[in-house]
């Protein structure tokens, strides 16, 4: 496994792949790995014949100055990760590298960035497409693979795709749980003892929502249903809920009828968590 950490340098190695006629997918990351970007590694692998990671914390899409600083970092444990799972190329820009002095673009979707999550932490997804755009024109990869646990994000991924005509093919990979249903995420790591045990309310709270839904029940009853397990759980505090088409992100006022994205935001002192299911009825 090769790294680099100039633009030069990853341009130099995906070249190299593309002169040995080879397919390259893309797995954008933020560091400290686990099961869940592990599974993202293993679709990437399935679809293409070289597999570049980047690890870059981006600071774009953070609010606050300070849940940047408290990001967890790991790069030696990351790259060991990666080695083993047989990633090709590891790219490690600093912010410098990403946001040289001077720069003045942003890109930005306009609808999609600015509804459900977006309204929770203004600003976010225009880090994100900001910086997505700028690893994608370096690394150039035929296809890139994100979770569906950021389900927002993977529509608003495929949109700025789509509407910037980007020869990239986007791939969701399903959300990986802990055995008690909490949803993968570096946030986990900076939970009290006591909101790591509360945080499986979410997954709970989709669980019995999945039911509720394919036993036909109605969109202000399901809000009503998960907004009173949210509550049950002292130590949660309901930052956003959204019921949506799963594909457009448009919200549901009529009936049930096609595939919905329940989308959860919850704070467990100053972490938030996020989690989501796509139901059908």
């Amino acid at each position: 496994m090769n790294t680099s950490r100039t633009i030069a340098d990853c341009r130099g190695a995906v070249a190299t792949f593309r002169k040995a006629g080879e397919t390259v997918a893309m797995v954008p990351t933020m560091g400290f790995l686990h099961d869940g970007h592990m599974s993202l590694v293993a679709l990437a692998k399935s679809h293409a014949d070289r597999v570049v990671v980047s690890i870059f914390v981006n600071p774009a899409q953070f609010g606050e100055a300070a849940d940047l600083d408290a990001y967890p970092r790991d790069e030696a444990r990351d790259l060991g990760m990666l080695s083993a799972a047989g990633v090709d190329h590891v790219f490690l820009p600093e912010t410098a590298t990403m946001y040289p002095p001077g720069d003045e673009t942003i890109v930005e979707t306009t609808r999609l960035a600015n509804i459900l999550h977006g309204q929770v932490r203004p600003g976010h997804f225009r880090g994100v497409t900001t910086v997505v755009a700028r690893l994608f024109n370096i690394v150039q990869p035929d296809i890139a693979c994100f979770g569906e646990k950021d389900y927002q994000q993977l529509q608003v991924i495929k949109r700025m795709v789509a509407d910037l005509h980007m020869p990239v093919r986007i791939f969701g990979g399903p959300t990986v749980r802990e055995p008690d249903g909490l949803a993968m995420s570096s946030r986990n790591v900076r939970l009290a003892p006591a909101d790591r045990r509360a945080a499986p309310v979410l997954s709970r709270a989709l669980d019995a929502a999945a039911d509720a839904t394919r036993a036909g029940i109605s969109v202000p009853a399901l809000r009503d249903l998960i907004t009173a397990m949210i509550a049950a759980e002292p130590r949660a505090t309901l930052q956003g809920l959204d019921i949506v088409a799963a594909e457009t992100l448009h919200p549901i006022t009529g009936p049930l009828d096609g595939p919905t994205a329940i989308m959860l935001s919850v704070a467990f002192g100053d972490i938030l968590l996020i989690d989501q299911r796509v139901v059908t009825p």
